[in-house]
């Protein structure tokens, strides 16, 4: 890659691996209803203006209305409320873990949607490997907070994979920043009456404050420019890789700022899920750039080969 491209892999990977940290800063003054309000409305007060000067692209983004509001409401809708909830019990290091089991689910699920990739025995391998990787991390975890708070981070591993099917078979044609700016404004609306009914009854810390903007600001609306602009610069092969190094910097982040303990079991589980994505999502040969056509989703979703093939790509986990 050139050296731009360089740079925003760089960022990327820091940017989608601190959002755990964050939440967990803000979870102790405020609700979760005020926490996703708070990311989607900075988000959209950020992109709306640049999104509403794309009159074509918001054409395309009237005609597919209900698979965005599909892709929204299992995107960002159900899955952040479900991370800000977790958080609350699990550590921003075990959360960001345990969605980096995503590309893992992608692979199931893609053949139970009928993809038409063959599941080659190095698959099969990674699938068990991943799934190790998650019983490693999960188990210590029920039984120290038990079974809910670690389902609903692998409730948002679904999502995650669920959601850039949809994008792929469904929003190919509508461009990415309109549908971004659409999905988050959309969130925010949905929002807006649970974080009234939560508002804490004192300002929360600066810390807290900080926390929530540096979510929309640097996570939401900052994140899916760059991102952007890393599929331009890399492509979306290339792109994807940030999901292997998100997790990393989600333990490193929540070690050093918080405090949060680096046990065997991290360790390990990390590993695994690392080795089993990697051998999961493996294929006989990269893609040639020139066959991928950039997401249209609000993180990679999938390209379509020279024949016409779809090929389902992870999104990062943020």
């Amino acid at each position: 890659m050139s050296r731009r491209g360089w740079l925003l892999f760089a960022a990327m990977s820091v940017i989608w691996g601190i959002p755990y940290l964050l939440i967990k800063v803000a979870v102790q003054d405020v609700s979760g209803p005020v926490i996703v309000l708070a990311r989607t409305a900075v988000g959209a007060l950020v992109l709306l203006p640049v999104a509403l000067r794309d009159r074509p692209g918001l054409a395309q983004v009237r005609r597919h209305w209900k698979p965005i509001v599909a892709f929204a409401c299992i995107e960002i809708v159900g899955p952040w409320i479900l991370l800000s909830d977790a958080e609350r019990r699990l550590s921003s290091s075990l959360t960001g873990l345990l969605i980096a089991a995503t590309p893992v689910v992608a692979v199931v699920l893609s053949r139970f949607a009928g993809g038409a990739e063959r599941v080659t025995p190095a698959r099969w391998l990674g699938l068990a490997v991943g799934t190790g990787g998650v019983t490693v991390l999960a188990v210590p975890g029920i039984s120290h907070v038990g079974v809910w708070p670690v389902a609903e981070v692998l409730i948002c591993a679904v999502c995650y994979t669920v959601a850039p099917m949809i994008a792929a078979r469904k929003l190919g044609d509508v461009p990415p920043l309109p549908m971004t700016a659409a999905c988050v404004s959309l969130a925010a609306l949905v929002y807006v009456g649970p974080a009234i009914a939560t508002w804490p009854h004192a300002m929360p810390s600066g810390r807290v404050l900080g926390a929530l903007a540096g979510l929309g600001l640097v996570c939401t609306a900052t994140a899916f420019v760059l991102f952007f602009a890393l599929i331009r610069e890399a492509g979306s092969a290339r792109s994807v890789v940030i999901t292997y190094v998100n997790p990393a910097v989600a333990v490193a982040a929540g070690a050093v700022i918080l405090g949060e303990p680096l046990t065997w079991t991290i360790g390990a589980g990390f590993a695994l899920i690392l080795a089993g994505s990697v051998l999961a999502t493996s294929t006989s040969r990269l893609p040639d750039e020139a066959t991928l056509a950039p997401t249209p989703a609000l993180a990679p979703t999938g390209c379509r080969g020279p024949r016409g093939r779809l090929t389902v790509l992870r999104r990062p986990a943020r």
